[in-house]
């Protein structure tokens, strides 16, 4: 591994304290160092929310920080498809005007923003808020369009309000679609897994195909045909209700809309829907009275084993029947809602949301459907995208139907990406602007979602910028100057301000908002520039972290005090958060509530659970006549593509020699499928389906149905930044179509693509 230079060189026997970036856990984690590389990786016992748990994931992480080709110098495009590598002045005067341009062309509703942030590296959405307002921009999205807003939609409906488990107390844990073992999801995953294992008291029900790591340690492993999930749930509402495990006193004094839910389950035909997806009637019986005897709490996880496949904004509303059949909603060990420093996604759906421009699909949470953002250039319609800001995402790989994708790319008018290197994204976009790393600037994520208490973490940078690179917050700091919105008269008193402590800053801000709107538009710019300034070195990029940590104080009041700040008074509760925030290295709990108080964050306008959804249970009483098998002779099989293993991490690990474990990402197959494929371990298969067609390795895997194959997420990468086009693994999205999507969310069909398998000579 060639390591980059720079100028410092930090001792190699300090430990640093920072996270893990790989997956939304961002476990605490403590790296060694040697000049720029990552010598060793440890897990941070002090830290407040992962206690020194890691996985083998975050041993790895020099493969990020080392192990690509890093882009140092922004690249422009030239008109014969080439990159010429330019002067960042130049760069950010072009870029400015190119969306300048469109806006006065066009309009400025003709230029979407994409991205804002992966796994670790929140506050890059931050600082790319400002920027869209400095450009007027108000069509956007992200991956979480491509996956959750099916499931916000339902929140919105039900409660108003994000709600997680309680899996490290719950007396039953459901699984659907979703292995932790792997995929992580909250704090300590496998120790929770196996702890619930080995308590008699506890129980683990898992909703898969696959027979996953943690369907090994379920009690009940319910191993639904691919695409029949919501059949199983049904079915398992089905009983709750018919047996009368329901809770009815709760559902009188906390939830209204139940009496069709209650009518509608009273019909659902339990011994069909079981034979519908492939499960004995006897066992979705008795896991459902399990979870009606539980009077420990029953939480529920799902994921994208179901919220990219057929009905999944359905399935997001019948598990959730579930916890709310039982009364299992804001107590220990249940699902409750949480509060946070700032909300990462909007949950107010109301069912009227407002339509994506060209296509009309439904804006839930703010975010056009991705599966529709190519339709919505690739167009002659007049209110077609005219351009797009790509920041830390990667699109053109990460999203259904790539060809399709690169075709969008290069019919824009202007594009930019900012990234730190030239991604499969980047190699379609006008311009390309690179980034500091996420270990060489000051960073946080807003996914935590624990109850009673939660957490935060703003960690400091381990290394210098790379050379000819910029945070994320610079780049957007020079953009709003070039775009002639940086008063520096404004700027030096606020500074000023911010020197003499943060009270007085907060209110030369406040008077500043009030008579600057155009400041006040591009505020987290505007903080860096200035209460950066006086922030311990290398952590001005968590300015805007002081405006949340207010917003946190003033709502959560309460909580706050409870989680350490007993004895500080109201008005400097937020400064006080603040300073703990941005001084810890071992995260802060910023909050800690009675489960009473959970009820406060439900934000309907009774307070009560909404139970009834019209559409989806009209959905539920058409599910009876609704297919269970979308395969077909020339697609016999269904391909599950995406699949979390060991060593997968989206696309933010772009060396392939970080993975340990199945290192060119098989294609995992039955037994009885390979046998009568004539395939053995190793051998070449070619995967065919409506979207393309590629090679992969086999792997015979008995954790796996008849029928159902897999492939794994974060493969296919482009190796260098150079050009070298070689990669290694199947890249999913050559494989998957735009068509392909949910009803409502329009979230794509990822793990149920209809698939052609073929043995390849030689």
């Amino acid at each position: 591994m060639t390591a980059t230079t720079s100028s410092e060189t930090p001792a190699p026997d300090e430990w640093h304290k920072t996270v893990c970036i790989l997956c939304s856990a961002n476990c605490g984690v403590e790296l060694r160092v040697d000049g720029r590389e990552i010598t060793r990786v440890r897990g941070n016992k002090s830290h407040v929310a992962s206690l020194g748990y890691t996985c083998e994931k975050a041993l790895r992480l020099n493969h990020y920080q080392n192990g690509m080709k890093r882009l140092q110098s922004p690249m422009r495009r030239e008109p014969d498809g080439s990159y010429t590598a330019v002067d960042w002045d130049t760069a950010i005067r072009e870029v400015a005007a190119g969306f300048t341009e469109i806006g006065q062309t066009h309009g400025k509703d003709k230029v979407m923003y994409y991205g804002g942030g992966g796994q670790g590296n929140h506050l890059v959405g931050v600082y790319g808020s400002a920027t869209r307002r400095a450009l007027g921009i108000t069509v956007r999205s992200n991956a979480l369009a491509q996956e959750k807003t099916g499931e916000a939609w339902v929140e919105g409906r039900l409660t108003g309000a994000h709600t997680h488990g309680d899996f490290h107390h719950a007396e039953v844990s459901i699984f659907l679609g979703k292995n932790p073992w792997h995929s992580h999801g909250f704090n300590e995953a496998r120790r929770v897994l196996k702890e619930i294992n080995k308590d008699p008291g506890r129980s683990m029900i898992v909703i898969d195909p696959r027979r996953s790591e943690t369907a090994d340690l379920a009690d009940f492993h319910l191993a639904v045909k691919p695409g029949t999930d919501a059949f199983c749930v049904a079915a398992l509402l089905g009983a709750l209700v018919q047996e009368d495990m329901v809770n009815h006193a709760w559902l009188a004094e906390h939830a209204t809309g139940t009496d069709r839910v209650l009518q509608e389950l009273a019909t659902v035909d339990i011994a069909d829907f079981s034979h519908r997806c492939g499960i004995d009637e006897a066992q979705i019986r008795a896991a459902a009275r399990r979870i009606g005897k539980a009077v420990g709490g029953v939480s529920i996880y799902e994921d994208l084993g179901i919220e990219m496949a057929p009905h999944s904004t359905l399935v997001s509303y019948l598990q959730r029947l579930i916890w709310i059949l039982v009364g299992s909603f804001n107590v220990p060990g249940g699902t409750t809602t949480h509060s946070g420093l700032a909300p990462m996604f909007s949950y107010g759906a109301t069912g009227n949301e407002p339509k994506a421009p060209v296509t009309g699909g439904r804006i839930i949470s703010g975010l056009v459907p991705c599966n529709e953002i190519p339709d919505m250039i690739m167009t002659d319609h007049p209110d077609r995208m005219r351009g797009m800001f790509i920041e830390s995402a990667n699109p053109v790989h990460s999203l259904a139907e790539s060809p399709r994708w690169r075709e969008a790319m290069r019919a824009l008018d202007f594009s930019v990406v900012i990234d730190v290197a030239m991604t499969e994204t980047a190699r379609e976009a006008s311009y390309v602007l690179p980034a500091s790393s996420q270990y060489e600037k000051s960073e946080a994520t807003f996914f935590g979602a624990s109850f009673p208490e939660n957490h935060f973490t703003v960690r400091a940078p381990v290394f210098k910028p790379l050379e000819g690179t910029l945070p994320e917050a610079e780049i957007h700091a020079r953009l709003a100057r070039e775009l002639g919105l940086i008063d520096d008269d404004i700027i030096d008193k606020l500074r000023a301000a911010a020197h003499d402590g943060l009270k007085p800053f907060g209110a030369a801000l406040i008077e500043t908002s009030k008579a600057n709107p155009a400041m006040a538009a591009i505020g987290p710019i505007v903080m860096y520039l200035t209460l950066g300034d006086t922030l311990p070195d290398g952590m001005a990029d968590a300015a805007p972290v002081w405006f949340s940590a207010h917003q946190c104080a003033m709502r959560f009041t309460d909580a706050v005090k409870a989680a350490g700040f007993e004895d500080v008074a109201d008005e400097d509760l937020g400064d006080a958060l603040f300073n703990a925030i941005i001084t810890s290295r071992d995260g802060v709990t910023i909050t800690k509530h009675t489960y009473e108080q959970g009820w406060t964050m439900v934000r309907t306008d009774d307070g009560k659970v909404h139970a009834e959804i019209p559409e989806l249970l009209d959905d539920l009483a058409a599910l009876a006549f609704a297919p269970v098998d979308h395969r077909s002779a020339d697609f016999p099989f269904i391909l599950s593509a995406g699949e979390r293993r060991a060593f997968t991490a989206n696309t933010v690990m772009r060396d392939s020699t970080w993975r340990k474990k199945d290192p060119d990402g098989a294609l995992r197959l039955s037994p009885a499928d390979a046998d009568a494929l004539g395939v053995v371990n190793g051998d070449k298969i070619r995967i065919t389906t409506p979207g393309g067609s590629a090679v992969a390795p086999v792997e015979v895997n008995d954790t796996m149905q008849d029928g159902h194959i897999s492939i794994p997420n974060g493969m296919g990468l482009y190796a260098e930044a150079e050009g070298d086009s070689d990669v290694v693994g199947v890249p999913p999205n050559e494989l998957t179509t735009l068509d392909w999507k949910d009803e409502y969310a329009g979230t794509p069909w990822h793990k149920h693509v209809p698939a052609h398998l073929e043995a390849v000579g030689g």
